[in-house]
């Protein structure tokens, strides 16, 4: 036994993200009817939640073949992008993270629901468990009407309100 080292063999190969490849589950399923089932959403925003490789791309991809539509990396929103999407219908973000440009990403959910677009937003985590700046301000401006109203609240449902806020973006099955 001198070498046990492998030969690794390199092969080439497209990757197919058509309906019938895409293998549905139990933990999938929820998820591949809802994106077959536009425009009957409950609401105009889904929030894909996956680990990376877990068919989150392949969904999208379904979708987009379907639907029609735009498909924008997270990291590249910018104001070019935003006058772009608005010949669009749907637009997918794939691989939103916590580092993403706040106003441009709250400039695109106003865009969604100004124009009453379908926004498809992939993540790692569910987007209502990530911590904007934003929401320290409207901690702050619910804190401030309540006292002008001279209501005094406690802290806990003063976040249970900013997480429906937020909330009212996201889909969770």
């Amino acid at each position: 036994m001198n070498n046990l080292n492998q030969l690794i063999l390199n092969f080439d190969y497209d990757q197919n993200f058509k309906d019938d490849d895409f293998y549905v589950s139990k933990s999938n399923k929820f998820a591949f009817d809802l994106i077959c089932s536009w425009p009957k959403w409950e609401k105009n925003f889904l929030n894909l939640i996956g680990e990376k490789f877990s068919g989150k791309t392949h969904l999208i991809n379904i979708f987009l073949k379907k639907f029609k539509g735009i498909k924008i990396e997270a990291s590249n929103i910018n104001n070019h992008i935003l006058k772009e999407i608005k010949i669009y219908e749907n637009i997918v973000v794939e691989n939103l993270n916590k580092d993403i440009n706040e106003n441009l990403f709250y400039t695109l959910l106003n865009i969604i629901e100004q124009d009453n677009k379908y926004l498809i937003v992939t993540s790692k985590k569910p987007i209502v468990d990530f911590s904007y700046k934003l929401d320290d301000l409207m901690f702050a401006l619910i804190l401030k009407n309540l006292s002008d109203r001279q209501i005094s609240i406690d802290r806990k449902l003063v976040d249970f309100i900013i997480k429906r806020i937020v909330n009212k973006w996201s889909f969770r099955s």
